[in-house]
């Protein structure tokens, strides 16, 4: 064998390359994905709640029924929920500043919303 010229080291190392990512490009795209995603839904067979009627007692409220209101999310509900189970029934409205997260602005857009009365 003779001297190895730069030109001919260039073409090796090119066609290397090629046949590399040609290798590559059948082992990404050649095998079938299988692992993926797991998608987990929950299903509420309760159905569709009636509109509330008048203003919803944050003393009986569900959750799911403070979750109506406007700027109450799942959280909020729940911790609303839990304050009332940890510190007994609320003694006014106003008693909902106390539950983490809950501010002046959305106890002033729930006002109307709400009451601590039992209905008759």
């Amino acid at each position: 064998m003779g001297k190895v010229t730069k030109t001919e080291i260039f073409l090796l190392v090119l066609t290397l390359l090629f046949a590399a990512a040609a290798v590559a490009a059948l082992f990404f795209t050649g095998r079938p994905r299988s692992e993926g995603y797991t998608v987990t839904t929950q299903r509420d067979d309760a159905g569709p709640q009636e509109p509330q009627s008048g203003p919803l007692n944050i003393n009986t409220a569900t959750a799911a029924q403070l979750e109506t209101l406007d700027g109450i999310g799942p959280v909020l509900a729940q911790r609303i929920v839990e304050y009332r189970e940890t510190n007994g029934p609320f003694a006014s409205v106003e008693g909902l500043l106390e539950v983490k997260g809950l501010g002046p602005g959305i106890l002033e857009a729930i006002r109307p919303q709400i009451t601590i009365e039992e209905e008759p």
